[in-house]
C-alpha cells in the first residue's frame, strides 16, 4: 500500500505475448504511470490445462495448450522479471495457475500472490499458496459465497488476505461491477478489500477507493491493438496515468474526515463573503432599531446577520448615516 492508502496494480497479464523485452517495458511503462504493483500471469502448459481446453469466448486466437507454451517465461526470465520490478519501484506480482507455478514463482522470490477468479475452487492450490506465508490477493470472480467461504477458509491459515470483488466479464458493464458484495465481503470476512475491474473506465476503481478498498486492479496494455487475451480490454499508458491519479486521489478524500466545526481554512473566505448588519438608512441618536432600520451587506467581519435580532429594541448612542457598519459600541 502507497502513502495514499491504496495500492494499484497494473495487470499486465499475458499482454507481453511471451517477449521477454515487452515484458520488462510493460513493467517500466506501468511503474511510470503510478502503478504500485506490477501483476503477470505465470502459466506452465501442461500442468494447468489439457490438449483440448477450450479458449474464452473473448480469445480464440489459438489452442490453449500452444498459447500457454508460446507465451511462458523461463525461471531466469522470470527472475530477470522480478528484478526489474525492484529497479522500477514497484513490487512484482504473478497468479500461479498450478501448484507447479507456485513452485516456480518461489523460486524466484515472488513476495506477493494473486489468485485468479478461476482458482477459488482449486483447493490444493490456495494451500499451497498459504503455505507460503505471504500476503495474498484472492480474486472472487465466477464463486458464489459457499465457493468463496471455502478460499479464504484455505487462505487464512497463511499470511494477510485481502479479498477482491470481480465480475469475470470481459468487458464489464457497469451493472454487474457489485460493489455492494465488496461490502459484504468486508463484513462477512472482517478483512480488507479491493476491486478487480475489468470494465472500460474509471468510474467502477474511484466508486471502490470511495467506499474503503485497499486495492484495485486493471488491466495494462501498450495498445487495445496488441494480439493476445488480455490487450483488448486493458488501458494504455496514458489513460493509465490518469487512472491511477484519480484512483489515489479519491483514497486520499476517503482518508481524511473532515471535521465540520473546524472553520480555520474559512476564515478569510467568511469575513470576504458573510454579511453584517448595517444601517439601511439614516438612524437618530437616542433612536430604538426597528428591521426596517437594518440591512445585511458585505463584509462579515462586523456583527453577524444572524444575530440581528440581538439588536431589535436597542438605542443607538449617536445618529448613523446610511451603509454604517453597526458595532456593539454604537448602542446603549
Amino acid at each position: 500500500m502507497n502513502d495514499q492508502g491504496i495500492t494499484v496494480i497494473a495487470e499486465i497479464g499475458s499482454v507481453h505475448d511471451g517477449s521477454i523485452g515487452n515484458a520488462l517495458k510493460a513493467v517500466e511503462a506501468a511503474a511510470a504511470c503510478g502503478a504500485d504493483v506490477v501483476k503477470f500471469q505465470t502459466h506452465i502448459a501442461e500442468a494447468e490445462t489439457l490438449a483440448d481446453a477450450p479458449m474464452p469466448s473473448y480469445f480464440k486466437g489459438e489452442p490453449r495448450m500452444e498459447y500457454f507454451r508460446r507465451t511462458a517465461f523461463s525461471l531466469p526470465q522470470w527472475k530477470q522479471i522480478a528484478q526489474h520490478c525492484v529497479e522500477h519501484g514497484v513490487r512484482f506480482l504473478s497468479s500461479p495457475f498450478s501448484l507447479e507455478a507456485v513452485d516456480l514463482l518461489e523460486e524466484v522470490g515472488v513476495e506477493l500472490y494473486k489468485i485468479p477468479s478461476g482458482e477459488v475452487s482449486n483447493v490444493p492450490l490456495l494451500e499451497r499458496v498459504a503455505a507460503t506465508g505471504k500476503k495474498v490477493y484472492l480474486s472472487s470472480g465466477m464463486s458464489n459465497w459457499a465457493e468463496l467461504d471455502q478460499a479464504v477458509a484455505a487462505l487464512r491459515k497463511g499470511g494477510p488476505l485481502v479479498v477482491m470483488q470481480c465480475s469475470s466479464a470481459y468487458p464489464c458493464a457497469p451493472e454487474r461491477v457489485g460493489l455492494n458484495v465488496m461490502l459484504e465481503m468486508r463484513q462477512r470476512y472482517g478483512l480488507p478489500v479491493g476491486l478487480s475491474d475489468h470494465t472500460l473506465g474509471y468510474a467502477a476503481c474511484i466508486s471502490a477507493a470511495a467506499l474503503g478498498a485497499v486495492v484495485v486492479e486493471k488491466h495494462f496494455t501498450f495498445s487495445r491493438l496488441m494480439y493476445g487475451s488480455d490487450a483488448r480490454h486493458g488501458m494504455e499508458p496514458d489513460e493509465f496515468k490518469a487512472f491511477c491519479s484519480h484512483v489515489k486521489e479519491a483514497a486520499i478524500i476517503r482518508a481524511n474526515p473532515v471535521d465540520k466545526d473546524d472553520l480555520q481554512d474559512y476564515r478569510d473566505m467568511k469575513r470576504i463573503f458573510e454579511k453584517s448588519v448595517v444601517t439601511a438608512r439614516a438612524v437618530q441618536a437616542g433612536q430604538s432599531l426597528q428591521i426596517a432600520d437594518l440591512a445585511f451587506k458585505k463584509p462579515g467581519d462586523g456583527i453577524p446577520a444572524a444575530r440581528h435580532t440581538e439588536l431589535l429594541g436597542r438605542q443607538v448612542r449617536h445618529a448613523l448615516a446610511p451603509d454604517h457598519k453597526i458595532t456593539w459600541e454604537d448602542l446603549k
